[in-house]
């Protein structure tokens, strides 16, 4: 959905933005597996941002690391 939006608008998603989450067709993020994982991987390549499932939100804060949870499409498009 990101992708698109940035195709759209001709314009690049930020460098260091990780974005991951399943889209249902209502436009609900729905959790993926080993979300907190996923976080820390972002984390350690350099990714100072992340829109994530609201679900997989981790329960401990990510040294150097904002981490938005989302519970629709609509959220992550507030926050780009």
């Amino acid at each position: 959905m990101l992708a698109l939006l940035s195709s759209f608008r001709d314009k690049a998603l930020p460098q260091d933005l990780v974005v991951f989450g399943e889209v249902g067709l209502s436009g609900k993020i729905r959790p993926v597996p080993s979300g907190q994982e996923r976080i820390n991987e972002a984390a350690k390549h350099g990714f100072k941002r992340a829109i994530v499932p609201f679900a997989n939100m981790p329960k401990d804060r990510i040294e150097g690391m904002e981490v938005i949870g989302v519970k629709k499409n609509s959220d992550a498009l507030e926050v780009i």
